[in-house]
């Protein structure tokens, strides 16, 4: 008589329990999204800096060409204009 008693209290002790595992696995899955969408952002961001350090590389690259290639006259009036910081664009 005892050994159903204990039967029926063990089944419903693993209930109980996978019960509130799954609830704590749920949670633990949502967190989880939550962080990779977080990470996800976080990397996409940083992508587009360098991709914006990248271009400005290259833009100041071709202009070292640029002067590189070009005669001895033009090279003093390029260089001073390097020199000077260009003008921030108007606002409309």
């Amino acid at each position: 008589m005892i050994a159903p008693l204990f039967l029926l209290g063990l089944a419903v002790f693993a209930v109980v329990v996978l019960g509130i595992g799954s609830e704590m696995f749920k949670r633990w899955l949502q967190h989880k999204e939550v962080m990779g969408a977080a990470l996800n952002a976080q990397t996409a961001e940083k992508a587009a800096q360098y991709a914006a350090q990248t271009e400005r590389l290259e833009a100041r690259v071709r202009v070292l060409e640029r002067i590189a290639t070009d005669s001895g006259s033009d090279l003093s009036r390029e260089i001073e204009q390097l020199r000077t910081p260009p003008a921030p664009p108007a606002l409309n």
